[in-house]
């Protein structure tokens, strides 16, 4: 019944649908990180942080830009470029076997949109939260990079190969609730 209905409003409005599904799961992931990795308590929950990873993630609202400080403009990030970088990929990644367009779309995906994403996530909550985009890429780029390429190359090799293209960046959504959790971990300064 669920999947029915996000099907439905995934054909209807494909870039708003996993704008706000991203959004939502990147919220949780600091979440998550917050109450069951760093257990802060709902008392020392921060709200503007939760709202921070929900708006990179790629969801927009008054409330959100009020909570990240009156970042105005700052939404939409993590869920559209993804769209669109899977829509790149099918369309411009093709090869002679199935098996080495899935290994080239990998290796770019990591090579190119990994290493990127990595840079503006941690350089965006940097400067969101008022603090040197580049100490934080010192700080956090590279442990952070190298965590992503134990996990993500094996779920994109699965999700290009198995998982039909408007159904990848929920594949990495549900995937990234855990993923998302680490990020804000790292990103708070924890987990570098």
């Amino acid at each position: 019944m669920v999947l029915r209905w996000y099907q439905a409003k995934l054909a209807q409005r494909p870039l708003l649908t996993q704008a706000v599904t991203t959004a939502v799961l990147f919220g949780a992931g600091d979440g998550l990180a917050q109450q069951a990795v760093e257990r802060k308590g709902l008392q020392k929950h921060d709200l503007q942080r939760t709202a921070r990873m929900a708006a990179y993630g790629g969801c927009e609202s008054s409330s959100m830009r009020r909570l990240s400080d009156g970042a105005n403009g700052f939404s939409v990030v993590f869920g559209p470029a993804a769209t669109l970088w899977y829509q790149f990929l099918q369309k411009n990644v093709n090869l002679g076997s199935k098996t080495t367009t899935t290994i080239a779309r990998v290796a770019a995906d990591q090579m190119v949109f990994a290493t990127t994403n990595m840079a503006i996530f941690l350089s965006t909550m940097a400067y969101l939260e008022g603090e040197s985009p580049r100490k934080r890429l010192e700080k956090a780029y590279l442990p952070g990079l190298k965590a992503n390429w134990a996990i993500w190359p094996a779920v994109q090799g699965v999700n290009f190969t198995v998982v039909p293209l408007e159904h990848r960046v929920l594949v990495v959504n549900i995937v990234s609730l855990g993923w998302n959790c680490y990020l804000s971990y790292l990103n708070a300064g924890s987990g570098g």
